[in-house]
């Protein structure tokens, strides 16, 4: 049998990349490449992929991630409740229990088209832009639709009304490769009915987002801001720019570069898990120690509430620090098949596609970071957590500090092969709209449309090694 070097050039030759002109080659693994995560990652390929903790978290400090655990598991109940350390929830709320929507720490997808509720997908809420309303664009990066607020909650604690329900159609988006291969994408149509406070604003922009996976989050949170920021540009040849969010930092009061949510609209974990809690499942935390309610919702605003007898937060500190600590070492998966013939041979495509102008394949983590396994990791997230514009096709027309209405963070790739196995579906970008990996690749527009047209000159053979790559990792 022909050694890997050589059977990878007979296979390169096969699918058209034989040229001078198509480097980088790689003909072997990468030094480390298998291991996304550095020294925290896992190798575990089953439901559980992305539910273990870090690699090298220490024994003794396993407990309290199970603990953080079971409080990212369990559901909160309706106060008043005789289990005063999980009342509280909403009044308003998506989700009883954040493992709900996260499901086993995986992907969320749209609701079905006889879903009662939406559960894993939210629904944003905002008006256009006002500089009447400067200071508060400054501090939360909208302006909230008045009755509704900045977020639909479709479910509720009896006696207060449900803000509505949602449900997702879909219009077909016929894509034709050059081979003559014929792809339908799905456009999402999203439907919002049964308001329960009234008509919302003439001018209201919506979005729909699924929840993102949870793995990696803590190393994602260690990447030293400069390091960010060197990948960020207004202009280069290739029509790529890359900018970073400037968001508000709730405990510094101050602006900060943003790295989490699908537009990076948030800069912590903490930060994260905080306005999770509050807006989808009701709950106070010292952070934000106020319900989800608008003034217009005088129901929910008069509800019972959990908050402890000296006014205590329903989610006490202790609790938000054992989630913290949970969400910060939930593990990466080892990549699989690295060295194959077909994944090399795809992540060539990749390259050569331009895919990493914006899927940054590798960081190092600060050596000071927030939990000690996490720092001086080589980590492969495959993501410059910078926004880009990707075009009009997956525009929401919605702004969030400073990214546009056609901006997205780029999503990190680390367990996306591995998202049947975790979450029973293959349903990708920020609405789920792509029902695998090549409809995700195939709305990319925008800043990245240069790519999506090198993609569609491939032929079955390179489209199958692309997809190959890509479920490696």
């Amino acid at each position: 049998m022909p050694s890997l070097p050589l059977r990878l050039s007979l296979l390169l030759l096969a699918l058209g990349l034989g040229g001078c002109d198509d480097a980088p080659r790689f003909t072997k693994p990468e030094p480390g490449e298998a291991r996304s995560g550095g020294a925290t990652t896992v190798r575990k390929t089953d439901q559980n992929a992305f539910s273990m903790p870090s690699a090298n978290l220490a024994p003794t400090r396993r407990l309290d991630f199970s603990v953080g655990n079971s409080f990212f598991r369990s559901p909160w109940v309706i106060a008043p409740s005789t289990t005063t350390a999980r009342d509280g929830l909403g009044p308003l709320f998506n989700t009883n229990a954040c493992q709900n929507c996260h499901i086993k720490d995986g992907r969320g997808h749209p609701p079905a088209p006889n879903a009662k509720n939406a559960v894993s997908m939210l629904v944003r809420l905002s008006i256009p832009n006002d500089p009447a309303f400067a200071t508060l664009i400054e501090q939360i990066g909208i302006v909230p639709e008045p009755v509704y607020g900045g977020q639909l909650q479709d479910m509720s604690v009896p006696g207060v009304p449900p803000e509505g329900k949602v449900r997702v159609d879909y219009t077909p988006v016929p894509v034709r490769f050059k081979d003559g291969t014929e792809v339908e994408l799905r456009k999402p149509v999203l439907h919002i009915t049964q308001l329960g406070y009234g008509p919302m604003h003439p001018d209201a922009r919506f979005s729909a987002r699924i929840a993102p996976p949870m793995i990696g989050l803590g190393l994602l949170e260690a990447i030293p801001d400069q390091d960010i920021l060197a990948n960020a540009k207004d202009k280069s040849a290739d029509g790529v720019t890359g900018r970073p969010n400037w968001v508000w930092d709730d405990a510094q009061q101050k602006t900060v570069l943003g790295r989490f949510g699908w537009k990076a609209g948030q800069p912590n974990l903490n930060q994260q898990n905080v306005h999770a809690f509050s807006g989808d499942m009701g709950l106070t935390t010292s952070l934000r120690p106020f319900n989800d309610c608008t003034q217009a919702q005088t129901a929910c605003l008069e509800a019972p509430n959990g908050n402890g007898p000296q006014g205590e937060p329903e989610v006490s500190d202790n609790i938000l620090r054992l989630v913290e600590f949970y969400t910060r070492n939930l593990a990466v998966p080892a990549r699989r098949d690295v060295g194959a013939p077909e994944v090399l041979a795809g992540k060539n495509l990749f390259y050569k596609a331009g895919c990493v102008a914006c899927h940054t394949p590798t960081f190092t983590t600060s050596a000071t970071a927030a939990e000690p396994e996490l720092a001086n990791q080589v980590i492969h997230p495959y993501s410059d957590l910078l926004l880009h514009d990707m075009g009009e096709g997956l525009a929401d027309g919605r702004t969030e500090f400073t990214a546009s209405g056609r901006q997205w963070r780029t999503a990190p790739l680390w367990g996306i092969g591995l998202t049947q196995n975790v979450s029973g579906h293959t349903q990708f970008l920020h609405d789920g709209r792509a029902r695998n990996l090549l409809e995700a690749v195939l709305w990319h527009g925008g800043e990245a449309e240069p790519a999506r047209q090198q993609v569609l000159q491939f032929n079955a053979e390179q489209r199958a090694a692309l997809l190959a790559f890509l479920n490696s990792l």
